[in-house]
């Protein structure tokens, strides 16, 4: 078991420099599968220019707080909030935006800084 004590939902979040000026994460767990590693963090979007990812890991984020308009690469777009759950597949290029801010938690399949 491990525990991760404090705030974490409280932690500034270092900015994602090649997503942009407004694009922030954080890892905060990883397991220690050497294998098939599981890591966990907060993902923040403020208001500006959209942000395309290429996930090259399977990965769940829940919407914990604020907005996201997120769009796949067929072009469908949800207008997310607190409380939704998506599943990006290893492949999926998704697009992110939000008219104020969004904060996601997420668990992906890869290991410490490898988004």
């Amino acid at each position: 078991m491990k525990h991760i004590s404090g705030d974490v939902l409280g932690e500034k979040l270092p900015n994602m420099a090649e997503l942009g000026p407004h694009a922030f994460l954080d890892d905060f767990a990883t397991s220690d599968d050497a294998e098939k590693p599981m890591t966990a963090g907060l993902f923040r979007l403020e208001a500006g220019e959209a942000v395309t990812y290429d996930y090259t890991y399977h990965e769940f984020k829940l919407i914990i707080d604020g907005e996201f308009h997120v769009t796949d690469d067929t072009g469908q777009t949800v207008t997310a909030t607190k409380g939704d759950l998506f599943y990006f597949p290893k492949g999926s290029v998704i697009t992110f935006s939000s008219p104020s801010y969004g904060v996601g938690y997420f668990c992906g399949q890869r290991g410490e800084g490898e988004a």
